[in-house]
């Protein structure tokens, strides 16, 4: 969800930045401490890697949300 000018193409966005916009976590230090933890599924599976590039369609659950990632 980034500018065609910025480094990362516009048709994605990092798993730590989708947690806070989405309100599921309160900060990038929790959302990094969560995601590293192994706390949060990608597709249904554990990923432990804050900066996973999302694109839309993708499914993330965490502390009992399931959130699509669109826009």
């Amino acid at each position: 969800m980034t500018g065609r000018n910025d480094k990362q193409p516009a048709d994605t966005i990092d798993l730590q930045d989708f947690l806070k916009l989405q309100g599921l976590v309160q900060t990038g230090g929790e959302a990094k401490f969560r995601v590293q933890g192994g706390e949060v599924l990608l597709n249904g599976e554990v990923e432990t890697r804050r900066r996973k590039k999302l694109r839309r369609g993708d499914v993330v659950e965490y502390a009992g949300h399931t959130v699509k990632v669109e826009w």
